[in-house]
């Protein structure tokens, strides 16, 4: 692809994710709208007392208003961060995500880096030593955690770490109502994110294990690597500076194509474990009918899957030189 080409390519690449961009933000606008149900029946629907009249009148009013607005008065609202307020919490929309949002990231984030860190570099050694004794474990154990979804892993872990043990505690991310500081509270916060981070990780693993090892045996396989080695390479300059780089193109690939899928898990995870994410925030603003707070979840976090997908879209250009050429 010469230079020219390239130039052609970005703003058309550009152009796709704005359309898709604008699709994602008429879905986070009419389909919270679909939703059965209203804020009032969802939070009176199982107790006795009930609101005023003229409450109840009030609410009615403020959720007609958001159905009836429409999608350019929708747009503006964001495009000037005014979200609107939440209808359970009675916050800014805006305000409840930001304070969600940082666990989410530190959650999904670090789950992300060292399942990827691990399963690629033992997919690597796995592959390099493949038929050994060490080779077969790994792909039978990654096999078998791969066909676990993570809510059967994380219900496991909870039951016996959590409330069988008592090692960790079953939910939240702080101790609630303590006043740590400095490495009190780096440790505390640590130890609320082991078992939301070992679900996620032992989720994680087994596919970024099985596809660098698959990459592996392929890049070992070819013309190149008999170029490496008549060059006087040792192995180790071999297996990471010619094979292993090729085999991280499809780990990256396929962080881009499974990027809501890792986002719909660690949200699933946070309300398992009732971390104070976007995925606990999403549950309960489904729950109570809360439209401004699920239109802005969803937007936020789309929003946010379709800018790291086109991230990963000049990465790969960077790691492969044959889109390079």
């Amino acid at each position: 692809m010469d230079t020219g080409s390239r130039s052609q390519g970005l703003p058309g690449l550009c152009a796709a994710y704005l359309l898709a961009a604008l699709a994602l933000l008429y879905l986070s606008y009419r389909l919270p709208r679909l939703l059965p149900g209203d804020f009032l029946t969802a939070l009176y629907s199982g107790a006795e007392a009930s609101l005023p009249p003229e409450l109840k009148e009030a609410y009615r009013n403020q959720a007609e208003a958001l159905i009836t607005r429409g999608f350019v008065g929708y747009l503006n609202d964001f495009f000037t961060l005014d979200w609107g307020r939440s209808l359970a919490f009675r916050k800014p929309v805006r305000e409840l995500i930001f304070t969600a949002l940082p666990w989410t990231l530190l959650l999904l984030g670090s789950a992300h880096l060292l399942s990827t860190l691990v399963g690629f570099f033992a997919g690597v050694e796995s592959a390099w030593r493949k038929g050994s004794l060490p080779d077969r474990l790994g792909v039978s154990l990654m096999t078998i955690l791969e066909g676990i979804p993570e809510i059967g892993s994380g219900v496991l872990l909870l039951l016996v770490f959590s409330l069988s043990l008592g090692w960790f505690p079953a939910a939240g991310a702080e101790t609630v109502y303590s006043d740590f500081t400095g490495w009190q509270r780096f440790l505390d916060v640590l130890h609320h994110l082991a078992l939301p981070l070992g679900t996620l990780f032992l989720a994680y693993l087994p596919g970024n294990f099985l596809l660098s090892r698959a990459g592996m045996l392929y890049a070992i396989n070819a013309p190149y690597m008999l170029t490496a080695k008549a060059k006087g390479n040792s192995p180790l300059r071999q297996r990471y500076l010619h094979a292993a780089r090729n085999a991280l193109l499809p780990v990256v690939t396929r962080f881009g194509v499974r990027l809501a899928s890792l986002l719909t898990r660690a949200l699933t995870v946070e309300a398992l474990y009732s971390y104070p994410g976007l995925g606990s925030l999403l549950c309960n603003a489904i729950a109570l009918r809360d439209l401004p707070l699920i239109s802005g979840i969803v937007l936020v976090t789309s929003l946010a899957v379709l800018s790291i997908t086109l991230i990963l879209e000049f990465a790969y250009q960077k790691l492969d030189p044959r889109l390079r050429a």
